[in-house]
């Protein structure tokens, strides 16, 4: 599976996708939600939550386990996906399409320390 070129990768796998407005999406990688199963529920951080960067943030469920999302970034949580409250499947058939919670970064030089596609590449396989 090929990782998006225009997201940002945290080793925990998670991806953060900037957007024009300058908030950022949030979501679970391919590798991530394979690793996983099945979801069947996601437990996002709170809208007004506020994340730092590598710390557990939310939990997702599946079949088999259950797993921390930990924050690719630092910063506020200003919206959650409201669509897996109902469908938590989605982050297994579209992973960086089910964004997981939208956030505001409070230091965008931490955005340096996360991977771009070739390199979480060989996290996600193990090298």
């Amino acid at each position: 599976m090929s990782h998006p070129e225009n997201l940002k990768y945290h080793p925990s796998h998670t991806w953060l996708k900037m957007e024009a407005d300058g908030t950022c999406a949030v979501g679970i990688t391919h590798h991530a939600q394979e690793q996983l199963g099945d979801v069947v529920y996601v437990e996002p951080p709170a809208a007004g939550a506020t994340v730092k960067q590598g710390e557990a943030c939310g939990v997702i469920e599946s079949v088999k386990t259950a797993a921390d999302v930990h924050a690719p970034a630092s910063g506020i949580v200003i919206a959650v996906n409201p669509a897996l409250a109902d469908a938590p499947e989605a982050v297994n058939t579209d992973p960086y399409g089910a964004w997981l919670f939208r956030m505001t970064l409070s230091d965008r030089a931490e955005l340096a320390a996360l991977l771009d596609a070739a390199a979480y590449e060989k996290v996600a396989q193990g090298q």
